[in-house]
């Protein structure tokens, strides 16, 4: 499950358990940021955090038992940001 914000993304993984979380998350890291610069050249030319695309802080935690839970708290906070949008589009 992916979920993307402004600032934050929601990322809903299985990973096994032989492979650290830290090092996957630090792959999808580089994958992505090598797949969405090279997309968009444009980006390359502006200055984030160190030149760097993702900020070096992240969150990570096991979900176990509560995985529906945080299902539901990532499509929530979508359908908040999206009504946020439309409100922020109707009183422009």
């Amino acid at each position: 499950m992916l979920n993307v914000r402004i600032d934050h993304v929601h990322l809903l993984v299985m990973v096994p358990p032989k492979i650290s979380i830290s090092e996957y998350e630090g792959k999808v890291q580089v994958r992505t940021a090598i797949r969405i610069l090279n997309k968009y050249k444009k980006l390359k030319k502006k200055p984030y955090w160190g030149n760097h695309f993702w900020d070096k802080g992240y969150c990570l935690d096991t979900v176990g038992l509560y995985a529906d839970m945080i299902r539901k708290y990532v499509k929530y906070q979508e359908a908040q940001e999206k009504r946020a949008e439309h409100i922020r589009v109707i009183l422009i």
